[in-house]
């Protein structure tokens, strides 16, 4: 990390262009080489379709496990034989809701309302 003095960057006058630092320096972070180039390749490859195609299944597998852990990472239950049919009810009232969105061409938590909520604002129609 490279860090500017105060007597070097204080009056520049490109200072609010470089940094935002109530300190009035600025500070710059040098990576190593190899890592610099497989951060640049890394940055390179998310413009690829294959990358967009891969990075969009798993936003789709992250909201599921959103919407079924939205209640807490920890099972209601303790043991195996309690908490695995838990884990079945979740998936299936996770399944139960995609497929209600699929076929009334609702988003899928894009309102940020609660399932409950809607529930009760379908019901009030």
């Amino acid at each position: 990390m490279a860090t500017f003095s105060p007597s070097d960057c204080g009056p520049c006058p490109a200072r609010p262009q470089c940094t935002t630092s109530s300190r009035k320096r600025r500070q710059i972070t040098i990576l190593p080489r190899d890592l610099a180039q497989a951060q640049a390749a890394a940055c390179a490859a998310e413009t690829t379709i294959p990358f967009r195609a891969d990075y969009a299944r798993r936003a789709d597998v992250e909201g599921t496990v959103h919407q079924t852990t939205s209640h807490g990472r920890r099972a209601r239950y303790r043991g195996l034989p309690k908490t695995r049919p838990d884990h079945v009810y979740l998936a299936c009232a996770a399944s139960l809701l995609r497929l209600e969105a699929l076929w009334t061409g609702t988003p899928l938590d894009r309102q940020r309302t609660s399932h409950l909520a809607r529930l009760e604002l379908s019901l009030a129609i």
